[in-house]
């Protein structure tokens, strides 16, 4: 089979297509023929290596959201060969999942619903589970909630908003202005221009905000919490002078490390199903071109998701 993977940390270029082995597949493990594989900020973060090295040094092979076909069941009884699965298997370690063959825990993975295509559900996992996470086991969201979502354009923020939705939120977004009929056709209830407008003169009295933008904009949404109100953020979990200031004010605060959780993904599917969840994807890239995929990747300001297929 064929693998991407790196020699050395860097830039794009660095990326580069083997011939491997292809894995073996332990009990409660599935092999699995990858359609798409979803691509995440997160990734190139590692390939450069301007992320702790979740993955030590190279060589190594990035990636986990994947769909596609199972091939090899293993000894489990959850899947059959045939059968179209999708998820992010094992999560933070390694999935090598930029590859032709990937052998993926069956837990970590749900059978994909008819209605969303390879592409579609290799995007979704990773912001997916981010999103219903942050929302759903930490923030709590329910009917009548006021809820902020700060990048409301991107590939967490998108999916996030349907979720808040969903579970009967108001919902304000930020995204940048090209980004407002994006974001509105997503069921957002206001959106921000962060351009134009300090979210903090503009909204107050918020529920819950979901932070997937980092910078200072966590302690900022300190300001437009209503009494009691919860930070969830994907991006600052671990800044602890952060945590004090939201305790000290009597707030609640939560840091996203995100898990491939198959209740979450089961979730995720019942809202596709329900034509109340659809993962946007930018734009698709063949394998073959994983450099030029990850060039776009490290622009920044994506509208949804990348994805690779075979």
């Amino acid at each position: 089979m064929r693998v991407i993977t790196q020699q050395t940390l860097g830039g794009p270029e660095v990326l580069t297509i083997v011939d491997a082995s292809e894995p073996q597949p332990l009990p409660t493990e599935v092999l699995v023929r990858v359609k798409a594989i979803g691509l995440n900020p997160l990734e190139a973060l590692l390939r450069a290596g301007e992320f702790p090295p979740l993955l030590g040094r190279p060589p190594f092979v990035l990636g986990w959201d994947i769909s596609g076909v199972v091939e090899e069941g293993s000894q489990t009884y959850r899947f059959r060969p045939g059968d179209e699965v999708f998820g992010m298997p094992l999560f933070p370690r390694a999935a090598s999942a930029y590859a032709e063959v990937v052998s993926a825990p069956a837990l970590h993975l749900v059978c994909k619903p008819a209605s969303l295509s390879h592409v579609e559900a290799s995007a979704l996992p990773v912001v997916g589970l981010t999103a219903w996470q942050g929302l759903v086991d930490l923030g709590g969201v329910s009917e009548g909630d006021r809820v902020l979502i700060h990048g409301g354009g991107g590939g967490v923020g998108h999916v996030a908003i349907q979720i808040a939705k969903a579970l009967g939120a108001q919902v304000i977004a930020t995204a940048g202005g090209s980004k407002r009929t994006f974001v509105e056709g997503l069921g957002a209830d206001e959106v921000i221009d962060y351009t134009a407008v300090d979210f903090t003169e503009a909204v107050r009295d918020i529920d819950v905000v979901l932070d997937t933008i980092g910078g200072d904009t966590a302690e900022r949404s300190l300001g437009v919490l209503r009494p009691g109100g919860h930070l969830v953020t994907a991006v600052a979990e671990e800044d602890s002078e952060l945590i004090a200031k939201y305790e000290a004010a009597g707030m609640r605060f939560s840091g996203i490390a995100v898990d491939p959780d198959p209740v979450g993904l089961r979730g995720l599917v019942e809202l596709v199903e329900q034509g109340r969840l659809r993962v946007h994807v930018q734009e698709t890239f063949p394998f073959e071109r994983v450099a030029d995929a990850h060039r776009l990747l490290d622009g920044g300001h994506l509208r949804g998701k990348l994805v690779l297929t075979l």
